[in-house]
């Protein structure tokens, strides 16, 4: 299968590009990003870099004949474009709007318009606390799960992630434990959660949405094998 990954230059992205290289059933990634994206490093010995390809996209909201070539015959997308909720603080309500759900919206029509396989399976990556109330950063999620039902052969889902971790990070998972005791939102190291995202792309979506409970469940029974 051809695979999709958006905003591959992103904490999450690059875990998801490290693991899909060493999935046999992922053909082709189309690394889709502001910059040039390069190969992961510390690759497993399983792992076939030319399966990736970086394409360059200047503006989320447009996309050239040349991007939308890129995207013919995608099977999958998984979406990672966003502000997070922290940062989103610092930014104009409208600026966050055009980042997480206009240039969403946007980028699955091109994806449609392109050609890509049927089904086609979207995954937009949100957080564990964003409400899908109108007017709320989890408004974007209703719109996408809206415009998947509209579009002929596409299938869309959304995870939600608690507090994510890094291997070898401490400092991080003494937060996301202290997170969880406090706020009762599971956290999930960015290892499982790509596992987890790159298993429902592959596979079919097992609900929506799919928390991060959901996630390290599923995480756990489909293990990249030397993960």
């Amino acid at each position: 299968m051809k695979l999709i990954i958006s905003g591959a230059t992103g904490f999450v992205a690059r875990e998801v590009i490290r693991q899909s290289l060493s999935r046999n059933e992922i053909t082709s990634v189309i690394a889709l990003a502001r910059k040039p994206v390069s190969i992961p490093e510390k690759l497993p010995p399983d792992a076939n870099p030319s399966k990736l390809k970086s394409v360059v996209i200047e503006d989320y909201e447009n996309y050239p004949e040349e991007v939308k070539n890129e995207f013919a015959g995608a099977a999958a997308c998984i979406w990672t474009v966003a502000i997070t909720p922290t940062k989103s603080k610092t930014y104009d309500f409208e600026e966050v709007k055009r980042v997480c759900q206009t240039s969403t919206i946007a980028g699955l029509r091109a994806m449609h318009e392109s050609g890509v396989s049927k089904p086609f399976r979207f995954l937009y990556m949100s957080g564990a606390a964003a409400e899908r109330d109108r007017g709320k950063p989890g408004e974007t999620e209703n719109k996408v799960l809206q415009l998947a039902a509209e579009l002929d052969g596409v299938e869309a889902s959304v995870v939600k992630p608690g507090f994510i971790t890094a291997p070898g990070e401490i400092m991080k998972s003494i937060a996301g434990t202290m997170i969880q005791y406090t706020i009762g939102i599971a956290s999930i190291s960015v290892v499982d959660l790509a596992t987890a995202m790159l298993d429902q792309v592959a596979n079919g979506f097992e609900k929506d949405p799919l928390m991060s409970e959901d996630l390290i469940r599923i995480a756990k029974a489909h293990q990249v094998p030397g993960e």
